[in-house]
């Protein structure tokens, strides 16, 4: 077994496609009840980065050539230089773990986080999962707790969201779109993402940064797009002043069509209690049912402290599901546990 840098623009379709068998060997153990990874667009999901970042791969594959024959690789692993932190991810094989595939993925990582000044590697880890020891055995630390939700769209009862959707205050609205703000909504959409940014207290790590400039955000709209996910948005316009009191963003990823994923939910707090986040949430699910036919499922993460988006969430029929880690791992500590020199 080898260690071996892979880059996902050059790689051979075989390749991609171990890579997505690999990605469902865990799934199935860590996550049972997830829907299947697809090949759908996999290669740009898994090489396309905002602008200013870089993204490094490795392989470990049983025997040399696995992957170009479109065997699952034994173990996988990535990370983003992003900011000041690098985000790692680590996937292992169940019938190859405990034979140290995850900690040579980690060696790697750490070397490039070294050479590169990273001070701090950043990582998501999915609860109640083998990865929660792994990390922490190597002096990662817990920094932020959120509780992932589920909702399946065969469990709504339409005709209360009817009401929930069309809840909203006198003076705001509601307006749908695909791919993204329109041209004359991009900046006041950014400065409401701005403005909520520091409302909550979400913790130390940032490992899904929001854009809350607009040159930001419209390379962001570009990247989604790039790496083969649909972006869907709801806005709450307020009449009188034309700012953005509201906003919510889903995405539907060509890898996994039937599930789609809760992006940012934000309202203003001088817009709250007027009904916005249940209105905008529930006119989503209703473009959704008709943009995305055959959707199953949206998932969404909350923050413990957002209670009032958590209680929006349970109105809905969002069913809490396993709560979703964020560690963070100092990088001169995690060369000394590796015994990088």
């Amino acid at each position: 077994m080898k260690v071996r840098e892979w880059d996902p623009r050059t790689a051979a379709a075989t390749e991609i496609t171990s890579l997505v068998a690999l990605l469902n060997e865990v799934s199935a153990v860590d996550l049972p009840d997830d829907p299947l990874w697809q090949d759908g667009r996999m290669r740009d999901y898994l090489a396309v980065t905002m602008p200013g970042e870089r993204k490094m791969m490795w392989l470990v594959e049983e025997n040399e050539g696995d992957a170009a024959r479109g065997v699952a690789p034994l173990g996988a692993g990535s990370i983003i230089l992003l900011g000041d932190i690098g985000v790692i991810e680590i996937l292992v094989h169940p019938k190859a773990r405990r034979l140290r595939i995850g900690r040579a993925l980690l060696t790697e990582q750490v070397r490039v986080a070294l050479r590169k000044g990273f001070t701090t590697l950043g990582v998501e880890v999915a609860g109640a999962t083998t990865a929660m020891d792994f990390y922490r055995a190597y002096g990662f630390t817990l920094a932020f707790t959120e509780i992932r939700s589920v909702l399946r769209l065969d469990t709504v009862d339409w005709f209360s969201l009817g009401d929930l959707a069309a809840g909203v205050g006198a003076g705001y609205q509601i307006e749908f779109y695909a791919d993204g703000p329109p041209e004359h909504l991009i900046t006041p959409y950014a400065a409401a993402k701005a403005e909520v940014r520091d409302d909550y207290d979400l913790g130390d790590l940032d490992l899904r940064p929001s854009s809350y400039e607009p040159e930001r955000l419209l390379a962001s709209l570009r990247t989604l797009a790039a790496r083969g996910l649909q972006l869907y948005i709801v806005v709450a316009v307020q009449e009188k002043t034309g700012e953005v009191a509201g906003l919510t963003e889903v995405v539907v990823p060509a890898q996994r069509p039937g599930r789609a994923d809760q992006y940012d939910t934000v309202v203003v707090p001088r817009h709250r209690g007027y009904g916005v986040g249940r209105a905008i949430k529930a006119r989503m699910l209703f473009e959704l049912r008709s943009a995305e036919p055959n959707l199953t499922e949206v998932q969404t993460w909350n923050a413990a402290v957002n209670e009032p988006l958590i209680k929006v969430n349970q109105e809905l029929g969002f069913v809490a599901d396993r709560q979703w880690l964020e560690y963070e791992g100092d990088v001169v500590e995690l060369a000394a546990s590796l015994g990088i020199s």
